[in-house]
């Protein structure tokens, strides 16, 4: 996504003028389309992208490009970094440090644009997932299954209570999840907005570079944290599990 991101602000191609093209979603209507960050993330499913996208296939193509290099470059460590998330004391301060200085040296776009706060918000979920992973294996607070998982070769039917049970779940997961959301973000931009002497009631402030980032990364760290750490401790506590 960050590779993505970077290249549409280095690259620099026109999205399609409009008309005739209509535009869905107007909080994205600043930002570069080429190569297309969805397609990307989701290369299977572009590929039914490439009909309503008429004569714009080029975005498409170009991220599927983009992630097929990535991968092939990248497989050969997979290995070797899933070992690091689940035995390596320092891989907390990479997934942290990392990311963050890939998005504070962000490259300076000539306008402001959605598109270094978006890849602040994914690079900083994805941090904090895989530091929740982390703490989960290095305090074994995810216990490994006593025997080999069966292979399921019915799917058992859907019931009341596997419903409300998915349900519970679900509801008490992604309430804690807003709650620290909602707690995080207003904290770190009291502290940032103090430290830079912002007005709080300044709006234009939050997309200031040393606003934005630091606001952003340490509250979807957070978040991607709680997702995958907290709230199945939760979960537990409160015997869903």
């Amino acid at each position: 996504m960050y590779i993505g991101q970077v290249a549409k602000d280095i690259l620099k191609w026109p999205r399609p003028l409009s008309p005739p093209v209509v535009k869905l979603e107007k909080r994205v209507i600043d930002e570069y389309g080429m190569p297309s960050t969805h397609a990307m993330a989701a290369t299977v499913i572009s590929f039914t992208l490439l009909i309503s996208t008429m004569d714009r296939y080029q975005d498409v193509l170009g991220g599927i490009l983009v992630t097929a290099v990535l991968i092939v470059l990248t497989y050969p460590a997979w290995t070797l970094i899933d070992r690091l998330d689940s035995a390596s004391p320092l891989f907390p301060v990479c997934v942290i440090v990392v990311p963050f200085l890939l998005c504070y040296h962000y490259p300076v776009s000539d306008c402001y644009s959605p598109t270094r706060a978006d890849t602040t918000t994914i690079l900083a979920a994805g941090a904090g997932v895989t530091l929740g992973f982390w703490v989960n294996h290095f305090f074994q607070l995810a216990s490994a299954p006593t025997e080999p998982l069966p292979v399921v070769r019915d799917i058992p039917p859907l019931t009341a209570g596997m419903l409300v049970l998915g349900l519970t779940k679900f509801t008490v997961g992604i309430v804690l999840i807003l709650l620290v959301r909602q707690l995080v973000q207003n904290l770190s931009l009291q502290v940032l907005y103090s430290w830079f002497k912002v007005v709080t009631r300044n709006k234009e402030a939050r997309r200031r570079l040393e606003i934005e980032v630091p606001y952003k990364f340490v509250t979807y760290t957070s978040v991607g944290l709680c997702a995958t750490t907290f709230v199945p401790m939760l979960h537990r506590f409160l015997g869903l599990l």
